[in-house]
């Protein structure tokens, strides 16, 4: 499988939360995991970043409300990944707009199912 290096955004130290669970799964598929997020910790040995990285990355799965993610909307953009996926309860049409006019591949959909289904 390639490794498709994704930031996990609203990454959290919380078993509960999906973001957290995605994480697990995500490298246990063998992609490498950039987990953002507002509070420190690590999760399956990846420690939690509270900024994106600066390059590198091919997918952005978002764990933030529309309302919460407005911050980042321009530091995702500036990263130019190859593909966003607005995981349930993330779905922002406009800011979806703006990435497919960029040419990024936008997917409503959700990251643990696609995992599992092999269509990650």
């Amino acid at each position: 499988m390639e490794d498709r290096p994704t930031v996990v955004l609203g990454a959290s130290t919380n078993p509960e939360r999906y973001a957290y669970r995605a994480i697990h799964r995500l490298t246990a598929h063998g992609h490498s995991v950039h987990p953002v997020g507002v509070k420190k910790g690590e999760v399956s040995g990846v420690t939690i970043q509270r900024e994106m990285p600066a390059s590198g990355i091919h997918t952005v799965t978002l764990y933030l409300g529309p309302v919460l993610q407005k911050e980042w909307h321009e530091r995702i953009l500036a990263l130019k990944p190859e593909r966003i996926i607005f995981n349930p309860g993330t779905e922002d049409p406009a800011f979806q707009q703006r990435a497919e006019k960029m040419g990024i591949e936008v997917v409503e959909g959700c990251t643990l199912v696609m995992l599992a289904s092999g269509q990650y």
